[in-house]
């Protein structure tokens, strides 16, 4: 791991096929999510699409979300799996694979 990277952690993300009720969908990436607003531990629910275009590993394996400051930097070198883009806005997320689970970092544009 890059020594001068600092990770925060943010939220984990567990994949369910159930519907949960307040789960906000993602038109661009064909997924539900829900919870994280309202858990003290960060847990989000994540429902995809069956023609979802994230990769399976995303799909079917809970990940950990770590807050960073430059996600670029924190990707080099890594095996990237969702490469960088902004699912809202604000937010600039990326996913590596790390020891057969995925692992994604967020970069939130802070407020002035």
């Amino acid at each position: 791991m890059n020594k001068k990277l600092k990770l925060k952690y943010h939220h984990f993300g567990i994949p369910t096929v159930k519907s949960i009720k307040g789960e906000v969908y993602l038109k661009n990436y064909k997924l539900y999510h829900c919870g994280f607003e309202k858990s003290e531990f960060g847990i989000e629910w994540m429902r995809y699409e069956k023609d979802c275009p994230l990769p399976e590993i995303v799909k079917t394996i809970p990940h950990i979300a770590f807050e960073v400051d430059d996600v670029y930097e924190a990707i080099k070198g890594k095996n990237v799996i969702i490469e960088p883009n902004s699912p809202s806005e604000g937010n600039i997320v990326a996913f590596i694979e790390e020891n057969g689970a995925p692992i994604e970092f967020i970069q939130i544009k802070k407020k002035a």
